[in-house]
């Protein structure tokens, strides 16, 4: 009875008192009781029937379905993030969802929807986040580069004429921004026979069309033709065209500037003696790509 008494006296006190007379507290409980110290903290913090606050049950659920739910209309809404940038993000879309009558919530289940923390949120999102899957764009990956031979510097063994190397100029003159022309350069291996034609914008339809103007010019049928690994060059459109051309198509080593030494040489000779280092924007409103006549040097 005297233990129980003591109990309820210190239990008051220990609940008021900051951490370190909490522990002065603990330690005058345990040598007067003779309790252990993790059993003497679970009576002094417990809560008695007869207090003004009521003991929470253990187990009892704070976020409810309707917050479950209300987490997932707003996670589709931020194109499913994840927990800790969606807590960053929830009081803004919230009030924007519900200014723009897309979302209606109860006070009280908004109050604990904005009151749960990051991992809270990856919680309740974890039963959903396999059915859903990911939004997340297929990339390009290695799957078309691979469809593509890699062709080296000391692969070529004197081939005859025809076999082309090509590469992009641009002409931005220093800044990339916007958009500008593009000179589509393509080297003769056996004759360093070099044709550029310029393009209006680096896009895959158009690096074709301008292999085809450019085959007209050549005195010799194009045999093959050798591409550094930009996505211009690597892509189904240019695929499409060598395989119904019946046109040998390689690649060249990421990073390996050597692979394709002849058309670097004249990116640097032929190009600027025509049109210098200035920048050159597309100012034609209809279709024709081709800006300017024909550029050529035979060496």
């Amino acid at each position: 009875m005297a233990k129980q008494e003591l109990l309820v006296t210190l239990r008051y006190r220990y609940r008021s008192s900051s951490k370190k007379e909490k522990s002065r507290i603990l330690d005058e409980f345990i040598a007067i009781t003779g309790h252990h110290r993790k059993h003497g903290i679970r009576l002094l913090s417990q809560i008695d029937e007869d207090d003004e606050v009521p003991r929470q049950a253990r187990g009892q659920r704070i976020y409810d379905e309707a917050v479950r739910e209300a987490v997932i209309v707003i996670w589709e809404a931020a194109d499913r993030i994840c927990g800790k940038r969606l807590k960053a993000a929830m009081p803004h879309l919230v009030e924007s969802m519900e200014r723009h009558s897309h979302l209606e919530l109860d006070p009280e289940v908004r109050g604990r929807l904005l009151s749960a923390s990051g991992a809270t949120l990856d919680r309740l999102l974890k039963p959903i986040r396999p059915a859903a899957g990911s939004r997340r764009r297929p990339r390009r990956g290695r799957s078309m580069g691979r469809r593509v031979p890699v062709r080296t510097y000391i692969d070529w063994n004197e081939p005859p004429p025809g076999f082309l190397e090509i590469d992009l100029v641009a002409h931005c003159g220093g800044s990339v921004s916007g958009s500008f022309i593009h000179s589509l350069v393509a080297t003769d291996i056996c004759t360093g026979w070099t044709e550029t034609v310029p393009l209006l914008a680096r896009e895959q339809s158009l690096v074709v069309e301008g292999l085809e103007a450019i085959s007209q010019q050549l005195p010799f049928p194009v045999l093959g033709i050798d591409s550094d690994n930009d996505g211009a060059f690597i892509n189904e459109t240019l695929i499409a065209y060598c395989a119904h051309r019946g046109i040998e198509f390689t690649r060249s080593r990421p990073y390996r500037k050597n692979d394709q030494a002849w058309i670097e040489q004249k990116n640097g000779s032929v190009v600027p003696r025509f049109v210098g280092h200035d920048r050159y924007q597309a100012r034609c409103p209809v279709r024709p790509w081709l800006i300017s006549t024909r550029r050529c040097a035979c060496t």
